[in-house]
């Protein structure tokens, strides 16, 4: 009788899950200030939609930029950890600056501060959790990451929710509130977490050299351009807030709606991450941007606060089916002494893409209103679809 496999939960090594508690801890002092900063913008500071996507287009874009220098450097040093905790310790100091701000350039400047630090530990957190993890189980493991570092997304609006209900909706005291476990993520990340050691005698080289470039396949450079135009279709969160805001939502109360989003998020990564170790991975590409078209279709249709939740719900689906497995994907694709680089890559795309959808969103929201947005957001949707019908043979972990 053959032995009972192990279930792959069990399988995941411990360092994943203490790097998803870093992610769970710094989620949670980001969402707490970001569930409320477009509400902070345009109320306090009187910033327009447009300059709300500027703002947000340029951070997300900052971070995912950064993200190719630091994930090249860990590759070159074979280290990712020092990196990975400069860049959390970045994003810890950038909170109180959120607390201090008087106009709406210092909101900028904490907004870049706090995304360079995101971009520095990025991609050497990715190919660490790669590095350390068996292939077979690689995309639970991602999933697993990424549902705790969801965890934390939720977490952090509803705290956020209740020191604003308890402190008449000073937006200061809250930001002020998200430094602690912006602390905490460092000190865990310090004292918690051990990096294999690079193989005695292995040469550095440089990882960004066109020989090393040439080492990334075909297979590769699809999933970059899939991962771009899904980021191309999927704008900033920050309009789902001001879409939930038109529907006469309490202040307050607002960030409940993120809330909602990141919880479905949490509860699906993981199950769908797993998922993803057994069936093809453009199926599942595919079905994931089959659920943001609903949503987007879902909030096109009007502000009332029901169809807003179901909008969100079903973004939410939407990234915990695919965020974890672009990540997977990436890992599977290429060399592992180029993930760093690899991961930078593919998130300098991303980032350019973050820029652009997020400044278009802006746009069309200042000029043709909420409905068309959500709407160009379908459409993005749809071209997505046809990239995925080309696609070369990627080599399933499991295979």
């Amino acid at each position: 009788m053959p032995l009972p496999t192990q279930s792959p939960l069990r399988q995941i090594p411990t360092g994943v899950w203490v790097l998803g508690l870093v992610s769970m801890l710094m989620d949670i002092s980001s969402e707490m200030i970001h569930s409320l900063l477009p509400l902070f913008m345009v109320g306090t500071l009187g910033a327009s939609a447009l300059m709300v996507g500027l703002i947000e287009g340029l951070a997300e874009a900052t971070a995912l930029i950064v993200k190719v220098f630091s994930g090249a450097l860990s590759d070159y040093l074979g280290k990712r950890k020092g990196l990975a905790v400069f860049g959390y310790a970045l994003g810890a100091l950038s909170k109180p600056l959120f607390a201090i701000a008087p106009v709406i350039g210092v909101v900028l400047a904490a907004r870049l501060l706090d995304r360079v630090g995101k971009g520095i530990r990025g991609a050497p957190r990715d190919a660490l959790v790669a590095d350390i993890t068996p292939a077979t189980v690689r995309g639970a493991a991602f999933g697993l990451r990424q549902s705790l570092d969801t965890v934390g997304a939720f977490v952090g609006p509803l705290l956020a929710v209740g020191l604003m209900l308890l402190w008449a909706n000073d937006f200061r005291a809250v930001f002020w509130v998200a430094v602690i476990p912006g602390l905490l993520a460092v000190a865990l990340l310090i004292f918690g977490v051990r990096e294999p050691a690079r193989p005695a005698g292995e040469p550095r080289t440089n990882p960004i050299r066109k020989a090393n470039l040439k080492r990334l396949s075909a297979a590769y450079w699809w999933v970059v351009g899939v991962g771009a135009v899904f980021t191309l279709a999927r704008f900033s969160e920050a309009f789902l807030v001001l879409r939930a805001q038109q529907g006469g939502i309490a202040v307050a109360l607002v960030p409940l709606v993120m809330v909602a989003m990141n919880l479905v998020y949490a509860a699906s990564a993981y199950p769908f991450g797993k998922l993803s170790d057994r069936i093809s991975h453009p199926r599942l590409l595919a079905l994931g941007l089959a659920v943001l078209i609903a949503a987007d279709l879902v909030l096109a249709t009007n502000d009332h606060w029901l169809t807003v939740l179901i909008g969100v719900m079903l973004w939410g689906i939407h990234m915990g089916m695919t965020q974890g497995l672009l990540a997977t994907m990436v890992a599977d694709t290429a060399p592992a002494d180029l993930r760093g680089t690899a991961y930078g890559f593919f998130n300098l795309m991303s980032g350019l893409a973050m820029l652009a959808a997020s400044v278009i969103a802006g746009l069309l929201w200042d000029r043709l209103g909420a409905s068309f947005t959500f709407y160009a957001g379908a459409a993005f949707c749809g071209v997505a679809l046809v990239g995925l019908a080309w696609k070369p043979a990627i080599r399933h972990p499991a295979a």
